[in-house]
């Protein structure tokens, strides 16, 4: 598809066959793979929160009070990628885009402060470079079987009857069917007997700017004898992630690279922690990147050939948020 980095999934297979623990962080188009062992993992400049694994330290309260602007791209700059992807849509090139822009924020936050103060079931502070608070899990290994969670499809929560609404937008429903779909077939790739355990569930995220809903499914399988224990060959086979590029993934994956203009490095890569036995990861999403002196927040939704382009646009500015209450 792309040259991966072979040689660093191969490293990750050793350590996960002799049970080391370690945490892994590969970018978006597979060729930048980092791989630090826990005794490695702070001195390396990074500060990691899961559910199952954190080396943070306490921080004091957060006293100031927090400034935050960001500036989108206007509609008609937004339009000209959005439009490239349509056109692919039209003809039968994909039939669902992951579209995603950077923009410039300012805060008075540093990286730091906002890992710290940020409340996300998957946060990750890197060097000063970037960080992240990732409401969406990527895969977990545990006990032999393996388990994905996409989420695809996001509500302001304020509106009236909006987890209603956002099971119901035909839409959104598409997407969720789209992905949910990919990741199944994704999973078939190293799993047996894979099948999709919930179904459009509606989770809750609280954050300082506005409150979400976002949906939900759950699907399983039983990982294939060949790749039992083989953490790095599992995510060559199946990165990148489906519910951040689209389908199908190889022409997806040009006709993002065409659109976009951008690099995205590490922001919908993805990264996990495996502790000797089991696995949990993340997709590297609600992403902030230091570039020189400018910050920048790199966000965006799937597109279809249902997407208008006001909403997608709105999408993309509703994402640049930080979780802070």
């Amino acid at each position: 598809m792309f040259s991966v980095n072979h040689q660093k999934f191969m490293e990750m297979d050793e350590l996960s066959l002799q049970k080391v623990p370690y945490f892994f962080m590969v970018d978006f188009l597979a060729q930048n793979v980092e791989i630090f062992k826990e005794n490695e993992i702070e001195k390396s400049g990074l500060f990691i929160n899961f559910q199952n694994f954190s080396n943070t330290k306490k921080q004091h309260e957060l006293s100031k009070k927090i400034e935050w602007k960001s500036f989108p791209e206007t509609l008609e700059s937004f339009k000209k990628g959005f439009d490239k992807v349509q056109k692919n849509i039209r003809l039968g090139n994909s039939y669902l885009v992951n579209y995603t822009r950077k923009t410039k924020i300012e805060t008075n936050l540093t990286l730091q402060e906002i890992f710290y103060h940020s409340s996300a079931k998957y946060k990750v502070f890197y060097k000063d470079f970037f960080v992240f608070f990732s409401p969406e899990t990527f895969v977990k290994i545990i006990d032999g079987r393996i388990l994905t969670y996409p989420m695809k499809g996001t509500i302001d929560a304020s509106l009236d009857n909006a987890a209603e609404i956002l099971k119901n937008d035909k839409k959104e429903k598409a997407e969720h069917y789209t992905v949910v779909d990919l990741l199944r077939n994704d999973l078939s790739m190293v799993a047996d007997d894979v099948k999709v355990d919930k179904f459009q569930y509606i989770d809750f995220i609280k954050t300082k700017q506005k409150d979400l809903y976002a949906m939900s499914s759950e699907i399983s399988g039983t990982l294939q004898p060949e790749y039992d224990g083989k953490i790095g060959s599992i995510m060559e086979r199946i990165l990148p992630a489906g519910s951040i590029l689209g389908a199908p993934k190889q022409k997806t994956l040009e006709i993002i690279l065409e659109a976009e203009e951008y690099s995205r490095g590490y922001y919908t890569g993805v990264c996990g922690w495996f502790d000797g036995k089991n696995l949990d990861s993340c997709v590297m999403i609600r992403f902030i990147e230091k570039e020189g002196d400018e910050l920048y927040f790199k966000s965006g939704g799937g597109i279809t050939h249902m997407s208008r382009l006001e909403d997608e646009y709105q999408e993309m500015k509703n994402k640049i948020y930080v979780p802070i209450h």
